[in-house]
């Protein structure tokens, strides 16, 4: 029996276990998986439009009735900054007379949470909405609220939980340095004084009254049991759910993600130009893994894209972006739902000791 079931009986789930919204290393099919073996599935938005984000809530409703979490970018939009962007544009030149890359794609991203994306939370009312980046304005977090969603949000300081629940969300998750893909911070830029999952996991159960996920370098029994001893009600899993079978990602990711070591990782932010966690390959080595050059967040990302397509189309990972936590080693082949399930026997047998 799991010692906490404040997240059991807001979600309407059986174990705990959320999967992290990985954008661009999985669609419907992951989420399905994990929330048909109890867990809370999610369907990351950043990167999909909303016809794609439709045709996939589709899918999600047709093959399955459990909780799932629906998950959405919400920063700021960068302010345009020419002269940055063109010393990124000219960074990345070198590289694009190597590789043969004529198109010098300039600077741009992805739209944050807006007015489409919460027209589908109305629509389609998934059980949980997370958001990564703080919170949307409040006239349409009441309207995702007003859809009869829980809301959930990363914190990677005290201060950012304290500040999310002011705001009314009904759990926070606890983003520890350790954890993979993008930082969730919106109060604070600096990724060097950011806690480990297991400093901040009992400081934010301390001061706040909602429950609390822990996320960051957790993908096994062990990881879970340990966060509830700190107070958790549960925990966000992402880097061990890469390689299963329902995982999206590249014959390329894949070989780096089964060959990296734990030291092989770091924060850097030349893919989007915001601090995220991945393999470190030779665009991160080359030129950050923090560059003052790279656009703010997602300003980065189309510059890089043709240098990664011609790279990945000449079998080479030099240039993709592999986000993985800490502890890749933790990634396990065979199905997600499997997964799930077995993540939860070795927890709950380590809490029954």
């Amino acid at each position: 029996m799991w010692p906490d079931r404040r997240l059991l009986d807001l979600f309407g789930i059986e174990a705990p276990i959320l999967q992290a919204p990985m954008a661009g290393a999985q669609g419907s099919a992951l989420a399905i998986a994990v929330s048909e073996a109890g867990g809370l599935g999610a369907l990351p938005c950043a990167l999909l439009t909303a016809a794609q984000a439709r045709a996939e809530l589709l899918i999600i409703r047709q093959r399955t009735d459990k909780p799932f979490n629906l998950n959405f970018f919400c920063h700021a939009p960068p302010v345009p900054d020419p002269a940055r962007e063109a010393r990124w544009v000219a960074r990345l030149a070198p590289y694009r007379r190597e590789l043969g890359v004529e198109v010098e794609a300039l600077p741009g991203g992805r739209a944050p949470f807006g007015e489409e994306a919460c027209a589908l939370v109305e629509e389609f009312r998934p059980r949980v909405v997370s958001f990564h980046f703080g919170l949307p304005v409040e006239a349409l977090l009441a309207r995702v609220r007003g859809a009869g969603a829980k809301i959930i949000a990363s914190a990677t300081t005290v201060e950012e939980a304290r500040w999310l629940e002011a705001r009314g969300v009904d759990a926070i998750i606890a983003q520890g340095s350790e954890a993979g893909g993008h930082r969730g911070m919106f109060l604070s830029a600096d990724v060097a004084s950011q806690p480990g999952t297991f400093a901040l996991v009992p400081q934010v159960v301390d001061a706040v009254r909602v429950p609390v996920i822990a996320a960051g370098g957790i993908g096994d029994g062990r990881g879970i049991a340990a966060a509830f001893m700190l107070g958790a009600a549960g925990v966000q899993i992402g880097t061990a759910y890469l390689l299963s079978d329902e995982s999206t990602i590249s014959p390329i990711y894949r070989a780096g993600l089964k060959a990296a070591r734990d030291d092989q990782t770091a924060l850097t932010n030349v893919f989007t130009g915001r601090p995220a966690r991945g393999i470190v390959n030779r665009a991160v080595r080359d030129i950050g893994p923090l560059s003052a050059d790279a656009p703010a967040f997602p300003g980065a990302s189309n510059a890089m894209l043709p240098l990664r397509q011609k790279a990945e189309a000449q079998g080479s990972g030099d240039f993709t972006p592999m986000w993985s936590g800490q502890a890749p080693v933790f990634a396990r082949e065979g199905g997600a739902g499997a997964l799930t399930e077995a993540l939860a026997r070795e927890a709950l047998a380590l809490l029954a000791r």
